[in-house]
Protein backbone atom coordinates (compact mmCIF):
# COMPACT_ATOMS: atom_id res chain seq x y z
CA UNK A 1 0.00 0.00 0.00
CA UNK A 2 2.90 2.37 0.76
CA UNK A 3 4.24 1.78 -2.74
CA UNK A 4 0.91 2.97 -4.15
CA UNK A 5 1.20 6.26 -2.28
CA UNK A 6 4.90 6.59 -3.06
CA UNK A 7 4.33 6.23 -6.79
CA UNK A 8 1.26 8.55 -6.64
CA UNK A 9 -0.92 5.76 -8.03
CA UNK A 10 -3.67 6.53 -5.53
CA UNK A 11 -3.71 10.19 -6.57
CA UNK A 12 -3.77 9.26 -10.25
CA UNK A 13 -6.65 6.80 -9.69
CA UNK A 14 -8.55 9.43 -7.68
CA UNK A 15 -7.97 11.97 -10.44
CA UNK A 16 -9.25 9.55 -13.06
CA UNK A 17 -12.32 8.75 -10.95
CA UNK A 18 -13.04 12.45 -10.46
CA UNK A 19 -12.68 13.22 -14.16
CA UNK A 20 -14.74 10.25 -15.32
CA UNK A 21 -17.29 10.73 -12.54
CA UNK A 22 -17.25 14.45 -13.22
CA UNK A 23 -17.95 13.89 -16.89
CA UNK A 24 -21.03 11.77 -16.15
CA UNK A 25 -22.11 14.12 -13.37
CA UNK A 26 -21.67 17.08 -15.69
CA UNK A 27 -23.78 15.50 -18.39
CA UNK A 28 -26.49 14.62 -15.87
CA UNK A 29 -26.35 17.98 -14.08
CA UNK A 30 -26.13 19.89 -17.32
CA UNK A 31 -29.35 18.36 -18.64
CA UNK A 32 -31.13 18.63 -15.31
CA UNK A 33 -30.22 22.27 -14.74
CA UNK A 34 -30.65 23.72 -18.19
CA UNK A 35 -33.88 25.43 -17.13
CA UNK A 36 -32.45 27.17 -14.05
CA UNK A 37 -30.27 30.26 -14.56
CA UNK A 38 -26.53 30.01 -13.71
CA UNK A 39 -26.84 26.45 -12.41
CA UNK A 40 -24.77 24.98 -15.22
CA UNK A 41 -22.00 27.49 -14.53
CA UNK A 42 -22.02 26.62 -10.81
CA UNK A 43 -21.70 22.91 -11.66
CA UNK A 44 -18.74 23.68 -13.94
CA UNK A 45 -17.09 25.78 -11.22
CA UNK A 46 -17.41 22.97 -8.66
CA UNK A 47 -16.01 20.40 -11.07
CA UNK A 48 -13.12 22.69 -12.03
CA UNK A 49 -12.34 23.34 -8.37
CA UNK A 50 -12.19 19.62 -7.59
CA UNK A 51 -9.94 18.96 -10.56
CA UNK A 52 -7.64 21.83 -9.55
CA UNK A 53 -7.42 20.56 -5.96
CA UNK A 54 -6.48 17.05 -7.08
CA UNK A 55 -3.86 18.24 -9.58
CA UNK A 56 -2.35 20.61 -7.00
CA UNK A 57 -2.22 17.83 -4.41
CA UNK A 58 -0.49 15.55 -6.91
CA UNK A 59 2.10 18.19 -7.80
CA UNK A 60 2.78 19.15 -4.17
CA UNK A 61 3.18 15.49 -3.21
CA UNK A 62 5.78 14.97 -5.95
CA UNK A 63 7.59 18.21 -5.05
CA UNK A 64 7.77 17.17 -1.39
CA UNK A 65 9.26 13.78 -2.23
CA UNK A 66 11.88 15.40 -4.49
CA UNK A 67 12.82 17.88 -1.74
CA UNK A 68 13.13 15.06 0.81
CA UNK A 69 15.42 13.08 -1.50
CA UNK A 70 17.53 16.19 -2.07
CA UNK A 71 17.80 16.84 1.66
CA UNK A 72 18.77 13.22 2.34
CA UNK A 73 21.44 13.45 -0.33
CA UNK A 74 22.85 16.64 1.20
CA UNK A 75 22.93 15.09 4.69
CA UNK A 76 24.70 12.01 3.33
CA UNK A 77 27.35 14.12 1.61
CA UNK A 78 27.82 16.12 4.82
CA UNK A 79 28.33 12.89 6.78
CA UNK A 80 30.80 11.64 4.20
CA UNK A 81 32.70 14.91 4.27
CA UNK A 82 32.84 14.91 8.06
CA UNK A 83 34.04 11.31 8.12
CA UNK A 84 36.77 11.98 5.57
CA UNK A 85 37.82 15.16 7.36
CA UNK A 86 38.03 13.35 10.70
CA UNK A 87 40.19 10.65 9.11
CA UNK A 88 42.61 13.19 7.66
CA UNK A 89 42.71 15.08 10.98
CA UNK A 90 43.52 11.86 12.85
CA UNK A 91 46.32 10.99 10.44
CA UNK A 92 47.68 14.53 10.75
CA UNK A 93 47.68 14.27 14.55
CA UNK A 94 49.49 10.96 14.44
CA UNK A 95 52.19 12.21 12.08
CA UNK A 96 52.72 15.42 14.05
CA UNK A 97 53.15 13.59 17.36
CA UNK A 98 55.79 11.31 15.80
CA UNK A 99 55.10 8.53 18.33
CA UNK A 100 52.11 6.32 17.64
CA UNK A 101 50.22 5.07 20.68
CA UNK A 102 47.87 2.12 20.90
CA UNK A 103 45.07 4.67 21.28
CA UNK A 104 46.02 6.14 17.88
CA UNK A 105 45.89 2.69 16.30
CA UNK A 106 42.49 2.05 17.86
CA UNK A 107 41.22 5.40 16.58
CA UNK A 108 42.41 4.44 13.10
CA UNK A 109 40.52 1.13 13.35
CA UNK A 110 37.32 3.00 14.21
CA UNK A 111 37.83 5.22 11.18
CA UNK A 112 37.98 2.04 9.14
CA UNK A 113 34.52 1.13 10.39
CA UNK A 114 33.13 4.59 9.67
CA UNK A 115 34.54 4.47 6.16
CA UNK A 116 32.90 1.10 5.62
CA UNK A 117 29.55 2.80 6.10
CA UNK A 118 30.00 5.89 3.94
CA UNK A 119 32.92 5.51 1.55
CA UNK A 120 32.78 4.40 -2.05
CA UNK A 121 34.43 1.09 -2.99
CA UNK A 122 37.33 2.94 -4.64
CA UNK A 123 38.01 4.91 -1.44
CA UNK A 124 37.88 1.73 0.64
CA UNK A 125 40.35 0.03 -1.68
CA UNK A 126 42.77 2.96 -1.59
CA UNK A 127 42.37 3.23 2.19
CA UNK A 128 43.40 -0.42 2.40
CA UNK A 129 46.57 0.47 0.46
CA UNK A 130 47.15 3.38 2.83
CA UNK A 131 46.83 1.06 5.84
CA UNK A 132 49.28 -1.39 4.28
CA UNK A 133 51.86 1.39 3.95
CA UNK A 134 51.06 2.66 7.43
CA UNK A 135 51.44 -0.78 8.97
CA UNK A 136 54.62 -1.54 7.08
CA UNK A 137 56.30 1.79 7.84
CA UNK A 138 55.02 2.80 11.27
CA UNK A 139 53.06 0.19 13.19
CA UNK A 140 56.14 -1.93 13.95
CA UNK A 141 58.33 0.71 15.63
CA UNK A 142 55.46 3.15 16.36
CA UNK A 143 57.59 6.09 15.38
CA UNK A 144 57.13 8.45 12.42
CA UNK A 145 60.46 9.27 10.77
CA UNK A 146 61.00 11.78 7.95
CA UNK A 147 61.01 8.93 5.45
CA UNK A 148 57.76 7.64 6.95
CA UNK A 149 56.23 11.11 6.66
CA UNK A 150 57.02 11.25 2.96
CA UNK A 151 55.62 7.78 2.32
CA UNK A 152 52.48 8.57 4.33
CA UNK A 153 52.06 11.89 2.58
CA UNK A 154 52.21 10.21 -0.80
CA UNK A 155 49.79 7.45 0.28
CA UNK A 156 47.45 10.02 1.80
CA UNK A 157 47.57 12.07 -1.42
CA UNK A 158 46.50 9.00 -3.42
CA UNK A 159 43.71 8.41 -0.90
CA UNK A 160 42.70 12.07 -1.17
CA UNK A 161 42.33 11.70 -4.94
CA UNK A 162 39.70 9.01 -4.40
CA UNK A 163 38.01 10.92 -1.59
CA UNK A 164 37.76 13.97 -3.83
CA UNK A 165 36.31 11.88 -6.63
CA UNK A 166 33.77 10.43 -4.20
CA UNK A 167 32.68 13.84 -2.93
CA UNK A 168 32.94 16.19 -5.92
CA UNK A 169 33.64 13.95 -8.90
CA UNK A 170 30.75 15.34 -10.94
CA UNK A 171 31.88 18.91 -10.36
CA UNK A 172 35.40 18.03 -11.49
CA UNK A 173 34.01 16.62 -14.73
CA UNK A 174 32.19 19.89 -15.36
CA UNK A 175 35.30 21.96 -14.63
CA UNK A 176 36.98 20.91 -17.85
CA UNK A 177 39.93 19.26 -16.13
CA UNK A 178 40.55 15.57 -16.54
CA UNK A 179 40.76 13.18 -13.61
CA UNK A 180 44.45 12.64 -14.44
CA UNK A 181 45.17 16.39 -14.28
CA UNK A 182 43.48 16.65 -10.89
CA UNK A 183 45.29 13.56 -9.60
CA UNK A 184 48.64 14.89 -10.82
CA UNK A 185 47.96 18.24 -9.13
CA UNK A 186 47.09 16.60 -5.82
CA UNK A 187 50.15 14.34 -6.00
CA UNK A 188 52.39 17.32 -6.85
CA UNK A 189 51.04 19.26 -3.88
CA UNK A 190 51.76 16.34 -1.56
CA UNK A 191 55.49 16.24 -2.34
Amino acid sequence: MKQWFKDNKVMMILSAVVFIGGYFFLRLAYHMTDKMPFTQEIVLIILGTLATILITALLLNKQTSVELEKEQSIKFIELKTETYQNLIDTIEEMVLHKNITSEDLTRLKFHTHRLAIFASPAVLEEYEHFLEIFNRMIAEDRHVSMKDEDMLSEALARLTVYIRKDLVGELDEESGRTAKQIRDQIMANAT
